[in-house]
């Protein structure tokens, strides 16, 4: 006859583990991002802050970002960074300087480049990829998701796999604005000391293996980064494969922050078709 204390013992465990796991759950909740646009230190940010503002950029984040469940409210935020170009994830918020979209928009090509890019191709791609990169940071922190390799990777994993998520017509334009912000930043010189010693990867490490993952994720969609001759054939043969990684490692460890309903009315609209050049006043 089965001990009664050891039966009611792991009764009550059993009752305590579900708890902690219901409790776990209910606190998981979408719509939890704030923005803030936080007025630039430096004069010449002003028509930065304005634009994003009339823009509304952070609230199409916030839209955006909706179906996150988070634990704890995330906030997303511009502000001035003392010269620095520079975005990263902190104490609660993912916080993108003025400096840094300064950089974009004065390297984005007034015409469309040979290559097809056009200018709000290397506004928009750079943006979200950032924002995203380092929501996956935070997401990543909030969730304790366990990480095997560099972080950096994973965030640029992440950040790729949201977006190339959206509409077609958006995921095209996002991945030809993110790779060409990778090839501007690889022809120019690093300010870093040592940048093979960097937390992130090169440049053109980071093009390439972007490249990968769209063509793994769709190889119609993404057929001309072959044909073109931008991704080589040799890693191309093995980029649904890659793919097919991340998407088993976002499923498993991301999936469980994310409101899959909300998630699909989010995914069948089309976010990023603005084609205007932006001209700061």
């Amino acid at each position: 006859m089965p001990n009664l204390f050891v039966c009611s013992l792991a009764l009550a465990m059993v009752l305590t583990s579900g708890a902690v796991v219901a409790r776990e759950a209910a606190a998981l909740r979408t719509n939890r991002v704030e923005i803030e646009y936080v007025a630039p230190k430096n004069p010449a940010h002003e028509a930065i802050y304005q634009l994003m503002r009339e823009r509304k950029v952070l609230e199409r984040f916030r839209e955006y970002l909706s179906p996150l469940r988070l634990p704890r409210v995330l906030r997303l935020k511009i502000e001035g960074c003392d010269g620095e170009e520079n975005a990263w994830y902190a104490d609660d918020a993912v916080t993108v300087c003025y400096e840094y979209l300064d950089s974009i928009l004065k390297n984005a090509p007034e015409q469309t480049s040979a290559g097809g890019v056009t200018h709000m191709d290397a506004v928009i791609g750079p943006l979200v990829d950032v924002f995203l990169h380092e929501v996956g940071h935070a997401v990543f922190d909030y969730g304790q998701v366990p990480i095997l390799g560099r972080e950096e990777d994973a965030a640029d994993q992440f950040a790729a796999y949201f977006w190339l998520q959206s509409d077609k017509r958006d995921a095209r334009r996002l991945l030809a604005g993110v790779a060409y912000e990778y090839t501007r930043d690889a022809a120019a010189p690093s300010t870093k000391k040592n940048p093979f010693a960097d937390a992130h990867g090169l440049p053109m490490q980071s093009f390439y293996n972007l490249l990968c993952l769209a063509y793994g994720s769709d190889t119609k969609l993404f057929e001309q980064a072959v044909t073109e001759g931008h991704l080589p054939v040799d890693r191309a043969d093995g980029c649904e494969d890659e793919y097919a990684q991340v998407k088993r490692a976002m499923t498993a460890l991301i999936d469980p922050f994310i409101d899959e309903n909300l998630a699909k009315r989010v995914r069948s609209k089309q976010w990023f078709n603005l084609d205007e050049t932006i001209e700061l006043k």
